[in-house]
């Protein structure tokens, strides 16, 4: 295998910019879930006659028995909030993070409306109001930073809150939403809740797939990712050398690390399904010092063109926005101008992208050796 060669353009942040007709963008999901199309990629050199016909229902055919899927068992939470000001304005509210006492990271739309002392009502249909204050600003999110009564402070005790007045934050680009979006925007096996955004690789197993898998005898293990909504943002400065991201929580517990090691000492492989299981598996390797640890933490750990893997072997991913830092993780897999390659080729083919679109599933031989630790 060809090694990934870097050039300047890899750390150029228009380097990763595509046209994409917007009819492309998936409005809504198949069903059932494992009907969605699905590009195999493997050894560099047959991208044009790389197969665009599978569906995500034959990756049983693709991985072989003892093989280990990685899922990210993380819960989407109802985010979205309409508070009100005392204007009489009404304003949309994305809940974050926890802070302390009660207080929350929140994004404001529009946020200019709501200013530190504010005191703000949070309303729902048939609900009593619950009256909340802006803390401040949160200058490197543009957010603020609101007090909920202090019972609501942490991911599980405001799950009550948010499934009385929430929504589910589905992703801009969604044009409509419907009342199954609380159960198709999250996988089978979701179950911490936390997230902000559905690890959407996994939007695409169904309980037959993955029933199916166990049968041919393909082990899987979760993690926990609580996704933010900076992994789905669009990346600003051209500059990518000294890129940061933001930092999302966590978990990777001592029976996935005994599994990954297992796995890999039988000499069989490891797939993540999605970038987050990639970015909690990878940063568990690296926090380790070059060897896979039990965390549980949060983390910021940038991959992109150039990076070293240690754990992951193959990867079932989405086809991922412009400019942002899921295409830069899956380039890193197999080089910005292959990635890029393959992306206009599942244009011309008329794949769906995005959340409620297709995948891509990058085989072990399609990575270079030179990408790995």
């Amino acid at each position: 295998m060809s090694p990934v060669v870097l050039d300047p353009k890899d750390f150029s942040l228009s380097s990763y910019d595509y046209e994409l007709d917007p009819n492309l963008i998936a409005q809504k999901p198949l069903e059932p879930r494992h009907e969605a199309r699905l590009m195999l990629v493997s050894e560099e050199g047959q991208d044009d006659e790389v197969s665009t016909h599978h569906k995500v229902w034959d990756i049983q055919n693709e991985l072989k028995e003892g093989d280990l899927l990685v899922l990210n068992d993380t819960r989407v939470l109802k985010a979205r909030l309409r508070v009100v000001l005392s204007s009489g304005r009404e304003v949309e509210v994305l809940i974050l993070e926890p802070l302390n006492n009660g207080c929350w990271l929140c994004l404001a739309k529009p946020a200019k409306s709501m200013k530190p002392g504010d005191h703000v009502l949070l309303v729902a249909e048939g609900k009593q109001s619950i009256q909340l204050e802006v803390i401040s600003l949160h200058s490197d999110t543009g957010g603020r930073i609101i007090k909920f009564p202090e019972k609501y402070c942490d991911r599980k005790n405001i799950q009550n809150l948010l499934e009385d007045y929430g929504e589910v934050p589905l992703p801009p680009y969604i044009k409509s939403s419907n009342s199954n979006d609380i159960e198709r925007y999250q996988t089978r096996y979701a179950q911490n809740p936390g997230a902000v955004a559905a690890p959407t690789a996994g939007l695409h197993l169904s309980d037959e797939l993955l029933k199916a898998l166990i049968n041919k005898g393909i082990q899987s293990v979760k993690i926990t990712l609580h996704v933010g909504i900076g992994t789905f943002r669009p990346l600003k400065n051209e500059d990518l050398n000294d890129l940061t991201l933001h930092s999302e929580w966590v978990e990777v517990k001592e029976e996935v690390v005994k599994a990954i090691k297992d796995c890999h000492s039988k000499g069989r492989r490891v797939f993540a399904v999605g970038t987050t299981c990639v970015r909690a598996l990878e940063s568990a390797y690296q926090l380790g010092g070059g060897n896979l640890k039990p965390i549980n933490t949060k983390v910021s750990l940038v991959i992109k063109p150039g990076y070293q893997f240690g754990v992951v072997d193959g990867l079932l991913t989405n086809f991922h926005l412009p400019r942002s830092s899921l295409l830069l993780l899956v380039s890193a897999f197999i080089g910005r101008k292959r990635l890029l390659t393959l992306y206009r080729k599942a244009i011309r083919s008329q794949f769906r992208f995005f959340s409620y679109g297709d995948a891509m599933l990058i085989k072990p031989e399609a990575v270079s050796t030179s990408v790995r630790s």
